[in-house]
């Protein structure tokens, strides 16, 4: 704990099914990486909050929650935008069997998924275009990514930080 810290260590011990035995390699949990799966985890989480600061310095008016449940989400139709929606419905079933079953990899696993998927949409679409609707639109996606990255985090143990 004292060489990785809290997080790395929590978030490791949990990634491992109770009937695996544990392989705590100590220099990848060191990493700040992508080989990393908390870093990775966190650093999507991070990113996104970073997406909405570079938001309002821009000016860009950011919808309210209320707004953004009640947005029309048409705009979302690229093969990234799909993919990263389809992660997003997985979250609640992921949840529930993980929580039936007494199985919190799982959890990791989905997060370490969704991580990927987020990152995967970042690196082809940008969020922060002209077009109000697209971008609203891509705000509101992001949201709900950042809230499920944020609370499945929390149901592990493991902080969300805004910046890394």
């Amino acid at each position: 704990i004292d060489e990785v810290g809290v997080d790395a260590t929590r978030y490791l011990m949990l990634s491992r099914s109770s009937d695996q035995p544990i392989d705590f390699d100590i220099e990848v949990a060191k990493k700040q990486d992508a080989t990393n799966p908390v870093y990775y985890v966190q650093y999507a989480h991070a990113r996104i909050c970073s997406v909405f600061r570079q938001a309002t310095e821009k000016g860009f008016k950011i919808p309210s929650t209320e707004e953004m449940l009640a947005m029309d989400l048409s705009q979302l139709n690229s093969e990234k935008e799909i993919s990263l929606m389809n992660h997003l419905a997985d979250y609640s079933a992921t949840l529930s069997a993980a929580s039936e079953a007494l199985t919190p990899h799982t959890l990791c696993f989905y997060l370490r998924d969704l991580a990927a998927s987020f990152h995967a949409f970042y690196n082809e679409e940008h969020v922060l275009v002209e077009d109000e609707a697209v971008r609203n639109s891509r705000l509101a996606l992001l949201a709900a990514v950042r809230q499920v990255l944020g609370n499945g985090l929390a149901l592990l143990g493991v902080s969300a930080p805004e910046r890394m």
